[in-house]
């Protein structure tokens, strides 16, 4: 079960498949990360 690196909130395999690059079995952010913010295909800190 994949688990997120940043919060290890439980994320499906068909998200890691959608959001992150192949070879990448933990994303490094996901929906539940109050905190990061996707940009493209990188992820940063939220700004404030």
């Amino acid at each position: 079960m994949p688990t997120c690196q940043n919060c290890q909130s439980f994320v499906t395999e068909r998200y890691v498949k959608v959001f992150e690059p192949e070879g990448v079995a933990q994303p490094r952010a996901c929906p539940h990360c109050e905190d990061m913010v996707r940009r493209g295909k990188t992820v940063r800190a939220k700004k404030n």
